[in-house]
């Protein structure tokens, strides 16, 4: 994207949100630290700006997240109902339409959505759009639109900011850590923000269901014929016996992409049964989002994922082929 390009979508967005109040922001289904971040970090620019919203998501926020919130209360449509719907919608960190679930059944008939996200798949399905694709993060590009709304950075944006490029870029280790992600992140530790206890939070604590999912994952693992696809697999019983939630399963896949000489690695998780969430994890060789769309899923080049109908076993044997001839 051109720089002239983006001022154009960063005008806009800023427009949209001066002259609209009362917004309805969503992020994702199962939020991860950028969405989770990016959700937060337009709730403290709105309140900045004295507008209304109301913040909802399909499901529960994870509960590591919610220090971002600062007592700011998130809608779990699974178990409340709101009694309204919404003509203004800020959607963040989702790559089209359906990433946000149920969340839809909130919008007004003449609902007008600003789309603020960084997914090379993102489809533009905004009335106004402010995607850039080779942003590491969403967080990223609100970073960009506060400075266009003339904001004062509070503590509470700065935190949420660093801790959505601190989880999309893997702790400033993937390739997506630009030389503009270390000048954002060194902008927001020159403001306060506590780097090193965030990273612990988000990056190294581990929960006891998260320690038992792994045990029995890797008794799980395994590798195609040439060693160069690694997947692990957990089902709904393997969820039951850690007493596990959907956060505990973050970062499992890559005990099987860090495995020497593997290309992609793949976790394959039983939702229920019929149902299989796919995480993909590649180490540059294969596109990962374009696989990941041809089931109906998308993400980024190295980091995707889809749901697959079927049961575990026949989720591995296609997603598995499908990334062998995308190896070939």
């Amino acid at each position: 994207m051109s720089e002239m390009s983006y001022a154009v979508q960063l005008s806009a967005a800023a427009e949209f949100i001066r002259t609209n109040d009362d917004f309805l922001v969503v992020s994702h289904i199962q939020p991860d630290g950028d969405a989770a971040g990016s959700t937060f970090g337009v709730a403290w620019m709105l309140t900045a700006l004295r507008k209304r919203f109301t913040l909802i998501n399909e499901g529960r926020m994870p509960d590591k997240f919610l220090y971002m919130a600062g007592g700011l209360p998130i809608v779990n449509q699974e178990q409340d109902v709101l009694d309204r719907s919404f003509n203004r919608v800020i959607c963040v960190d989702c790559a089209d339409y359906e990433r946000f679930g149920r969340v839809h059944t909130c919008f007004s008939e003449d609902v007008q959505l600003l789309n603020i996200d960084h997914h090379a798949t993102n489809d533009l399905y905004g009335h106004v759009n402010l995607v850039r694709s080779d942003a590491a993060a969403t967080v990223e590009v609100l970073y960009d639109l506060a400075k266009e709304l003339g904001l004062v950075f509070s503590d509470e944006l700065n935190v949420c900011i660093y801790s959505g490029l601190l989880t999309d870029t893997g702790g400033f280790r993937y390739p997506n850590t630009s030389p503009k992600v270390l000048q954002i992140a060194a902008d927001m530790l020159a403001r306060g923000v506590r780097g090193h206890e965030l990273a612990e939070k988000l990056l190294e604590t581990l929960t006891y269901p998260q320690v038992s999912l792994l045990k029995s994952s890797l008794n799980t693992l395994s590798f195609s014929p040439d060693k160069r696809i690694a997947w692990l697999s957990i089902s709904t019983h393997d969820m039951a016996a850690s007493n596990a939630s959907s956060e505990d399963t973050d970062g499992l896949v890559n005990y099987a992409r860090n495995v020497e000489g593997v290309e992609v690695g793949l976790l394959f998780k039983e939702k229920k049964p019929g149902v299989v969430k796919v995480s993909f994890r590649s180490g540059g060789r294969a596109n990962v989002a374009e696989i990941a769309q041809r089931f109906g899923g998308g993400g980024h080049v190295l980091a995707s994922g889809c749901t697959i109908e079927g049961t575990l076993a026949e989720a591995i044997e296609q997603v598995v082929k499908e990334v062998g001839l995308a190896l070939s």
